[in-house]
């Protein structure tokens, strides 16, 4: 991954969340999820495996302020959801959930939903683990839609494996 490029393109491009939905190829990611209001996909950029974003569709940028509580409410029940699913496809050690990004580079609201692996060490834990600079996954685009497939599977409720 170069970094310095992912960073231009965060800080400058269009905003990322939003040039998936509208289709952009430059933006395209594996979906996971999808109702009216959110959409969940890989992580392009994944540190560790099965990494998913899930964010609205309309472009919110500030996680409590600029949802009510119903919306929030919705938004945390499909984070649960494909949390769920994430940790019965890659059965994780911990799962990580954080909402990043900026008004500087990312500013579209969204959730990450890293599964720590077990037996990660615990110096590579936690943020360490989080980190693109401790270097990223690279998947196949093959690996990716598989991936892909068992966590929409898993999330409908069918077997993960």
């Amino acid at each position: 991954m170069d970094l310095d490029a992912y960073t231009a393109r965060a800080r400058s491009g269009p905003c990322f969340v939003c040039a998936y939905l509208a289709g952009d190829p430059d933006y395209r990611h594996e979906l996971v999820y999808e109702d009216e209001a959110h959409v969940a996909f890989l992580d392009r950029w994944p540190t560790v495996p099965g990494k998913v974003l899930v964010a609205p569709k309309a472009h919110i940028e500030h996680a409590v302020r600029d949802l009510d509580e119903a919306a929030f409410g919705r938004l945390m029940g499909v984070v649960h959801r494909v949390t769920l699913a994430v940790e019965a496809v890659f059965t994780p050690e911990r799962t990580y959930l954080l909402s990043l990004g900026s008004q500087q580079g990312n500013a579209h609201l969204h959730w990450h939903i890293a599964g720590l692996p077990p037996g990660v060490p615990y110096e590579r834990q936690q943020f360490h683990a989080l980190m693109t600079e401790n270097g990223v996954l690279s998947p196949t685009p093959e690996q990716y839609a598989d991936m892909a497939a068992r966590l929409r599977e898993a999330i409908a409720g069918g077997r993960s494996d």
